[in-house]
């Protein structure tokens, strides 16, 4: 997605690669995502976009903040909200780090073993603690299984451990993958999630809060389903499976549904070249890529819509970044195609480039410099 906004700032034509950011669009997303899912807490994942000025508007427009580490839950509280509301919602944290949070006021944390819900214990007393059940991630374009998570027989033992340890159980929490387009992917882990509640229950441990993390996705080169589907889908689920029971607190933590089509990053091309006087396809070398925030197109995961400025005949081109590493090439396999007179010089625009993008970016990697954003 582009704006007249974001279209007007480019022409000004400063040094690429940037990413521009148009807050009016992350404004719209933060509404459409309330009223698909009014029941819920919105926890914006802080690690999709931690610009202060998407920060700050969202605090403000009553955004709560899914943070994994210290540094960001700093962010989170330099943008006007308290402890309260946030969410340290990695499950793998120092117990230094869960300190410095308790310390800071933050209140809810994740864990889904008992050697963190043994540092939870000691570093966070008298802290709600929510335990993360795995997920299958599949049908997502990113899938985020296997790393986080536990087997709901293992969540339901922890929580019930949870009570006896100095925390609050609060609930359980799951993400079905990012960039999800299949609406009832959520159906499944809900399920699971009201099983564990009736277990707990029938311990004696009363659970809370159901934390039904992200994965709503932006629009790139297909269409996706409109953000008021899941919300059909997802509430349809609470119902089906905890009936009138359904948790008192409910959460959503979105990242790329928030931030994604808000951004569009500009772009130079470096060189344009053929490996061989046989080939027809070309290379074209950007001046940002895989090491410079464009991480997402491992595998060529996800694929961000490419325009030219200029029109005209396209051929058929593989994308690759500027640095001295082979594996910095974005698309080889999808079928890429970009005008046949594309040179060295010309400004190419990476859209819905606003999520996962600035905060992938490498230090320094062959001197380059981290995308700079500018938020309009």
């Amino acid at each position: 997605m582009t704006t007249k906004k974001i279209q007007k700032f480019i022409a000004e034509r400063r040094p690429t690669p940037y990413l521009v950011v148009d807050l009016d669009v992350v404004a719209d997303n933060y509404r459409k995502l309330a009223s698909a899912v009014p029941q819920a807490g919105i926890y914006y994942a802080v690690k999709a976009n931690p610009a202060p000025e998407i920060l700050s508007l969202l605090a403000k427009m009553g955004a709560s903040f899914d943070t994994a580490s210290v540094a960001e839950i700093d962010m989170a509280l330099a943008a006007g909200v308290d402890g309260g509301r946030i969410s340290f919602g990695n499950t793998i944290k120092k117990a230094s780090d869960i300190a410095a949070a308790h310390a800071r006021g933050v209140k809810l944390y994740a864990f889904d073993s008992e050697a963190e819900l043994d540092k939870l214990a000691k570093a966070a007393p008298g802290a709600k603690v929510f335990c993360r059940i795995l997920t299958s991630g599949e049908g997502a374009d990113w899938p985020l299984s296997r790393k986080f998570g536990c087997e709901v027989e293992m969540a339901r033992d922890l929580l019930i451990a949870a009570a006896k340890r100095g925390v609050l159980p609060h609930g359980v929490s799951f993400h079905v993958g990012s960039q999800m387009k299949d609406t009832n992917a959520w159906d499944a882990a809900v399920a699971q999630a009201a099983w564990i509640f009736r277990e707990c229950e029938a311990a004696g441990v009363q659970l809370s809060m159901l934390n039904i993390g992200g994965g709503f996705p932006t629009r790139y080169r297909k269409d996706i389903p409109a953000m008021q589907s899941y919300g059909e889908a997802i509430h349809a689920s609470l119902a089906r499976h905890f009936g009138n029971r359904i948790p008192s607190e409910i959460i959503v933590e979105p990242g790329r549904q928030m931030v994604g089509n808000a951004g569009v990053i500009d772009t130079e091309v470096v060189l344009v070249s053929k490996k061989s006087s046989k080939e027809s396809r070309r290379w074209v070398y950007l001046d940002i890529g895989k090491f410079g925030g464009l991480a997402e197109t491992m595998d060529e995961a996800i694929q961000y819509p490419i325009v030219a400025a200029k029109k005209g005949p396209v051929g058929r081109v593989v994308i690759a970044g500027p640095t001295c590493d082979s594996a910095d090439v974005m698309y080889e396999k999808a079928d890429y195609r970009l005008p046949l007179d594309l040179e060295a010089g010309d400004r190419l625009e990476i859209r819905a480039t606003g999520a996962y993008t600035t905060t992938y970016a490498s230090v320094a990697f062959n001197g380059f410099e981290p995308i700079k954003t500018y938020c309009i």
